[in-house]
């Protein structure tokens, strides 16, 4: 009857739409499973005729009585216990995937508490059962309820609650070695132990070389294999045996070289891409789930590399050099690509640059016989990441970048093609200027075809800022010439056009390409210094004249305003425009100096008309640079006074519905009082009303926001002494100021903000600590204020506490989260303890 009830509830745990309903059966079904029946039910549940939900409960509530209740359960039923989880596991090795990792969980439960004293050879007996022959179970099914049983086995170890008397911990780590490959190889075996017991190797290698079979069994995932696990713990395997002494290491290595190179050989055999025909009958998904395991092979190709070093590059070369050099045996490309997928998984994390087979490599890649499209991606990508080594021998790079153009022109290479030719822009443009005319034409010729999507185009344009960065200003001035002017014709042609959405999207990119090939055009910015006796680092030549970037500026800046008179009310639009000045200003810092005052104007002019957050972002970026230069201290005062105003006049309108322009608004505030507080002694800037802006906007429910004026207030509170206006309103409205942070710590507010309001509090109590005192008093004095949960006592001890600490703001902070875990309702619960 009570299996019955089970099932009732979780029916309704699934799918009654009532949240009541559905917390009520989940709290039934919590207490049935640790009760004294649940025994009895689980198997009931565990029928071959019930759905996979009740079946997974019915497992669960098995794993649960066993870690939790193994107590209740007397010794002469351990045995048949033992038989009937051998049984269900055997039963779903073809069934259910979730039922069958919590059925494994369970005996790995019961295996733990059973070792050593009543089950000795838990392991091997697990291995032995699921070795024989026979049964309705075939060999490949039996496989992966075994490997999934030794995965679970560590991680139930892990988290089990033995008794702490009980010396099966030792004992674990000595005698069960574990080595795990599943689909994607991974390695586990025990957390430096089994390393000490010489003893165990060859039992161990030979239960290596079961798994490494069953891993190599055909087929591809997800496809016809459905299992992945984490790769952490051949990490977990490199620490044990790197923590040892350097003469154990030795020794260590020597034993697991060859197992490391057999997984290197089981990675790329299973990252093969399958046939073209059957990968052409894929869908999408399982596209997209291949391409997500390859990405775990790379992961724990990285982690094998600094077990085996040098010796794995070279391992790989060899390969691939007889495959490409064999004039007699037809290879296929799934192969080749495999191979270099495992030269660019370590490539891209690893520094490559002392081995001596990457020049073989590079020598390589040209005599690949490129006629599919995977693996010209990875021969692309394989570049891509050998471009920090392409910088340090430039003389190679003749051998590789006429691959790369030729790539530029398939659409179907776009994202690997565009992102290489980036990579190398960007870490060998000292040695590109022979190749920058043939660099900038093919560019321009894919760029004008339209063969790439947006974001390869804003990619490809970053690309060419790297490479004429590195160029005499005179041969910048002309490719820019060359490269922006079609775009700037067809941006005329757009401006006289009634505003539509076909030329926004055209206008919209337009001022993206511009904007991106601004980001990076950099003729000021020098290489990292090198340290004390290293080699001299290469530097862009000495540059004269005005700076390129700002020449251009200046000379479509009418352009862009005529544009904008159209478009000022389309938010994507000034996004646009704004971008470019924005990424322009990062970028050249006080050389964008000449057009400092034309566009403040600019500026003043737009938030004027229509207020958007962009602007005020791009307002934050000069004030930032420029506020603290006398010379563009009058533009940048104008503007912020103008802007401010503005905002405020938004303020008393209902500022809810711009909660975007309340953010970018504060953090302007904020940005002011730390680069140039003197703004705030302007008799045109009420200080008050900017205040008490801040003040709503610390209650509005966007997190950034928030952020963004708690910000505010860290950077205006500690100018209370040195600018009259600020100490004259803190000193008026302060109280309310804490008020707000008190409600906002008394629940009004996400916890996730709690650091920030301790900020503020911890800024009242450095730099108004006498107010302070008096404030919190009279507020905490207040019933139920901040919260209805929490006794006078509770927020006395609070009031102590923060007043007591005026140097340690980490301690504010943990005083903060304690109190407002009470104000919730929430201290000491489980809840509370993940927070």
């Amino acid at each position: 009857m009570l299996d019955f009830r089970c099932e009732c509830a979780l029916h309704q745990l699934y799918y009654d739409p009532n949240i009541e309903n559905k917390n009520l059966a989940q709290k039934w079904l919590m207490q049935a499973q640790v009760s004294p029946q649940a025994w009895q039910f689980c198997w009931v549940l565990l029928r071959p005729e019930k759905v996979p939900e009740i079946q997974y409960f019915g497992a669960s509530a098995l794993h649960t009585k066993i870690s939790r209740y193994w107590g209740d359960i007397p010794a002469e039923q351990y045995d048949t216990l033992k038989t009937q989880l051998f049984s269900q596991i055997a039963r779903f090795a073809s069934g259910s995937k979730i039922v069958l990792t919590r059925l494994c969980v369970a005996l790995a439960s019961l295996a733990l508490n059973m070792m050593p004293e009543v089950w000795p050879g838990a392991v091997s007996e697990m291995v032995h059962m699921f070795q024989e022959e026979g049964g309705e179970v075939d060999g490949r099914a039996r496989c992966l309820a075994l490997l999934e049983l030794l995965t679970v086995l560590p991680e139930e170890f892990q988290t089990s609650r033995l008794p702490q008397y009980r010396n099966i911990r030792a004992w674990c780590r000595r005698c069960i070695p574990i080595f795990v490959i599943k689909a994607k190889s991974v390695l586990l075996f025990s957390i430096r132990a089994l390393l000490e017991q010489v003893e165990h190797w060859q039992s161990f290698l030979a239960l290596v070389n079961m798994i490494m079979f069953c891993t190599g069994i055909p087929g591809h995932y997800p496809v016809n294999i459905y299992s992945r696990k984490s790769t952490k713990n051949a990490c977990y395997q490199r620490d044990d045996i790197m923590s040892f002494e350097a003469e154990k290491q030795a020794v260590y290595l020597q034993v697991y070289r060859p197992v490391y190179f057999q997984l290197v050989d089981v990675l790329l055999h299973k990252a093969q891409f399958p046939t073209d025909e059957e990968y052409a009958s894929w869908s999408s998904d399982e596209k997209e789930q291949f391409r997500i395991y390859r990405v775990d092979i790379s992961d724990t190709l990285m982690y094998v590399y600094e077990m085996l070093g040098a010796e794995l590059l070279s391992n790989l070369y060899d390969k691939l050099g007889r495959l490409l050099t064999n004039t007699e045996q037809t290879t296929t490309w799934q192969h080749t690509e495999a191979l270099l997928y495992g030269f660019q998984s370590i490539a891209e994390t690893i520094d490559v640059n002392y081995s001596d087979v990457i020049p073989g490599l590079i020598g390589l890649i040209p005599r690949i016989n490129i006629n599919n499209i995977q693996l010209a991606d990875t021969v692309m990508f394989t570049i891509g990441a050998l471009a920090e080594w392409l910088a340090d021998h430039p003389v190679m790079l003749s051998s590789v970048l006429p691959l790369v153009l030729q790539a530029l022109g398939n659409p179907d290479l776009s994202v690997s093609s565009v992102s290489t030719l980036k990579k190398i822009c960007r870490e060998c443009k000292y040695d590109l200027p022979p190749y920058a005319t043939n660099i900038v034409a093919v560019s321009q010729e894919v760029l004008i075809k339209q063969i790439h999507k947006t974001s390869q185009c804003m990619w490809l344009m970053q690309a060419l800022g790297f490479l004429l960065s590195a160029l005499p200003v005179e041969e910048i001035l002309r490719n820019l010439h060359s490269l922006i002017t079609p775009y700037i014709q067809q941006l005329e042609k757009l401006s006289e056009e009634t505003p539509n959405p076909s030329n926004k999207l055209a206008i919209i990119h337009i001022l993206g390409l511009l904007s991106n090939l601004f980001t990076t055009l950099d003729i000021t910015k020098q290489e990292e210094e090198s340290g004390e006796n290293a080699p001299p680092i290469k530097s862009a030549p000495p540059q004269t004249g005005p700076n390129p970037v700002v020449v251009v500026l200046q000379q479509v800046f009418a352009l862009i305003q005529t544009v904008l008179s159209k478009w000022l009310n389309d938010s994507q639009v000034v996004e646009a425009v704004c971008a470019i000045f924005e990424k322009s200003v990062k970028t050249l810092l006080h050389d964008f100096a000449p057009m400092v005052s034309q566009l403040s104007e600019m500026l003043g002019q737009m938030y004027s008309t229509i207020p958007q957050a962009s602007a005020l972002d791009l307002t934050r970026q000069m004030v930032h640079i420029f506020a603290s230069e006398t010379n563009h201290f009058p533009p940048i005062k104008a503007l912020f006074e103008l802007v401010t105003s503005v905002t405020l006049t938004i303020f008393q309108q209902g500022p809810r519905d711009h909660p975007d322009i309340v953010d970018s608004f504060m953090q302007l505030q904020a940005q002011a009082l730390k680069r140039k507080p003197d703004l705030f002694l302007s008799e045109s800037l009420d200080v008050k009303a900017v205040f008490h802006c801040g003040l709503l906007s610390l209650k509005f429910p966007e997190a950034p926001t928030v952020k963004s004026t708690c910000f505010f207030f860290t950077e205006l509170i500690p100018h209370c002494a040195d600018i009259p206006p600020v100490g004259q309103v803190v000193q008026e409205d302060g109280k309310l100021l804490l008020l707000a942070v008190l409600e906002a710590i008394g629940g009004q507010s996400s916890r996730s903000l709690m650091d920030q309001f301790a900020e503020v509090l911890f800024c009242l109590n450095k730099h108004c600590f006498a107010l302070l005192t008096v404030w919190l008093k009279e507020a905490l004095r207040s019933p139920g204020f901040p919260s209805s949960r929490v006794s006078d006592d509770q927020k006395d001890t609070f009031s102590q506490q923060v007043l007591r600490e005026r140097v340690n703001k980490r301690r504010v902070k943990d005083i903060v989260k304690e109190f407002t875990l009470v104000c919730r309702g929430l201290h000491g619960t489980e809840y509370a303890a993940d927070y």
